[in-house]
């Protein structure tokens, strides 16, 4: 039996050959090659490495979750250094406001619930007591391919008691999956899928490329029935999915994904063909007709149905994005405004049924206080006491600080604070605008033609200078009711209604405005950087503040969602420039009004001012 000049992977073979026929009690003599130590190539070892390395790099920011009261838990991942993280809605639900959270460094964390998303299976959460967490590298979903090398780091079955996550590897298994909804609840849009293991418990986690960046949050698995045993079937949301909703969810609301207003069936002979649209639908006002084809949405290309929903499914409603589509043998391209899946009520009751109870409560007690490098226990003698609040009940009051109640919020504390925030960046940049004065702007039209503008709490006007075509012009509004009617009527006085909306933001604050919260961020024009997004409603307006920065670009006023909103885009010499030098009033995508403004400041009300 001669066995030279085998290779590394027939060596295998024959060592286990070797072993059977000694276990049988044959004697055989030890080849020449087996005397020596097996050489493992350099690829191998250096691949090895850099596996190794690369789950070192995102180990330290996956979260173990536990829900108080033994309820269950799941698996999270940090993606910012001041403690926020996302986890699946289905994990973080049961828990309501308060979870517990373990890092790989063996500390136990509180945690706050920040803002979710039940339709697609989203949650952020926050956790507290360091300002310094280790995050994870975002990654680029888009690029990812079948056959990329993957893995998924959690707390399968809750095995993480001592906080050290299970790591299980594998391939990408498909990409663009589609899963259907539970009803209009718990959609995998554009979903990656994965035969790296995925078990009860890594739910929420983070699933990594080979590089250690994060692609997407786990959520579904396909298991035996049984006997809850992993198939190899498992189901991530993209990361490029989850970075559309984040501003959303940081702003602590209950958030709604998009629809278009009309629905899609692929063509026999293929291509996604419109078969129904809302005339109500800011889709059907940009031109989309029942029989035209969908080619590409938000930028990515729609051959089937399948392509349409898995686009659409990633995107939150309000977004305004890029939509091309032919038409009469046409290709057209506009932008349109993404209603929601649900009305606000609907969403709501939809979700509370799908809730788990929620887990009985005990009584908590008073911890004893802990030493100061003991990150178990948060608190202490130090924390004021908690009032027998059926909230505070439930969590200690350093925690219970951090969460406010208001229907269709996950947490309107959050929300609070970036509302303050954009209110101090408007006073910031724009002059005072108290009751007993009036902002005065000048400038010219494009044509040349002075301006004038007046915005004062109950008189509004524009002065178009008289030139040698035309007359002086004066357009007023001295009733709150043609604030409106400005919007309805698509004339140049909507400019108006937009600044009277930003004075009275500046000097009322978001307290006294109305009804007014922190939407999230959106693209504007259908174009990244992403907007921050102050939503007031007064009467029958709602204004919608967008900055950059601190940057005020555009102001958006709605006088109906059947209707197209005034808006008044605001635009800068530069990024230092504290007023914009031009004014751009638009309804849809054509301007109605432009004044390059030279001056803009306020001066008191008296006798003599009109």
């Amino acid at each position: 039996m001669r066995l030279s000049g085998v290779n590394a992977v027939s060596k295998s073979v024959v060592w286990r050959s070797l072993l059977l026929l000694v276990a049988m009690g044959c004697s055989l003599p030890i080849p020449s090659w087996a005397e020596s130590p097996l050489q493992v190539p350099q690829l191998v070892l250096e691949a090895e490495q850099q596996r190794i390395a690369a789950i070192e790099k995102a180990k330290p920011a996956t979260v173990s979750v536990f829900v108080p009261g033994g309820a269950g838990g799941g698996s999270g991942v940090l993606i910012s250094s001041d403690g926020y993280a996302l986890t699946n809605f289905h994990v973080s639900s049961p828990a309501g406001v308060y979870m517990r959270c373990g890092l790989p460094d063996g500390k136990i964390y509180d945690a706050v619930i920040i803002g979710i998303d039940p339709v697609g299976d989203l949650a952020m959460i926050r956790l507290l007591g360091r300002d310094d967490f280790p995050m994870a590298t975002l990654g680029d979903s888009d690029r990812v391919q079948v056959g990329d090398w993957c893995f998924v780091i959690g707390n399968p079955f809750l095995l993480a008691s001592n906080l050290q996550p299970t790591v299980s590897w594998g391939i990408i298994s498909g990409v663009r999956r589609y899963q259907y909804p539970a009803g209009t609840l718990l959609e995998y849009a554009n979903c990656i899928q994965t035969d790296a293991s995925i078990n009860p418990g890594n739910s929420g986690g983070p699933i990594f490329d080979q590089r250690g960046d994060l692609i997407g949050i786990v959520g579904r698995a396909s298991f035996e029935k049984r006997g809850r045993v992993n198939v190899g079937v498992g189901y991530a949301i993209s990361i490029n999915q989850a970075k559309n909703f984040i501003g959303y969810l940081r702003s602590g609301r209950i958030v709604d994904h998009a629809t278009l207003g009309a629905t899609v069936v692929t063509a026999p002979d293929g291509g996604a063909v419109v078969s129904n649209i809302l005339e109500s639908s800011d889709a059907f006002r940009r031109g989309l007709r029942y029989g035209d084809e969908i080619l590409e949405l938000a930028g990515q290309p729609i051959l089937t149905a399948n392509d349409f929903k898995n686009v659409l499914g990633t995107l939150p409603k309000g977004w305004r994005v890029s939509l091309v589509y032919r038409h009469g043998g046409q290709t057209k391209q506009t932008l349109v405004r993404l209603p929601g899946v649900h009305l606000e009520d609907e969403l709501l009751v939809k979700m509370k049924g799908a809730l788990p109870p929620p887990p009985p409560q005990p009584q908590p007690e008073r911890p004893s206080r802990p030493s100061n490098d003991d990150p178990r226990q948060p608190g202490g003698d130090d924390e004021p006491a908690a009032e027998k609040t059926a909230l505070e009940v439930r969590i200690p009051a350093h925690v219970a600080a951090l969460h406010a109640d208001r229907r269709g919020f996950a947490n309107y504390f959050v929300n609070q604070q970036f509302q303050t925030k954009i209110y101090n960046a408007l006073r910031e940049r724009f002059p005072d605008a108290s009751p007993k004065t009036r902002w005065l702007l000048l400038g010219q039209t494009p044509a040349g033609r002075d301006v004038e503008i007046v915005v004062a709490d109950d008189f509004q006007r524009i002065t178009l200078a008289a030139t040698e075509q035309v007359e002086e012009q004066r357009l007023e509004l001295t009733k709150p009711a043609q604030l409106y009617e400005a919007i309805d009527g698509r004339t140049p006085l909507a400019t108006l209604t937009t600044l009277s909306g930003l004075r009275r933001m500046i000097q009322r604050g978001p307290e006294q405005y109305g009804d007014t919260y922190y939407l999230g961020t959106v693209p504007l024009l259908g174009e990244t950087p992403l907007r921050d997004v102050l939503v007031g409603t007064t009467g029958d307006i709602e204004t919608r503040f967008l900055l950059l920065d601190d940057q005020l670009q555009a102001i958006e006023a709605f006088a109906g969602r059947d209707r197209d909103p005034a808006e008044l885009f605001l635009h800068y010499d530069d990024d230092e420039s504290k007023l914009p030098m031009v004014l751009d009033l638009r309804f849809g995508l054509e301007s109605e009004f432009i004044v390059n403004v030279q001056s803009w400041q306020t001066e008191p009300i008296t006798e003599e001012t009109d």
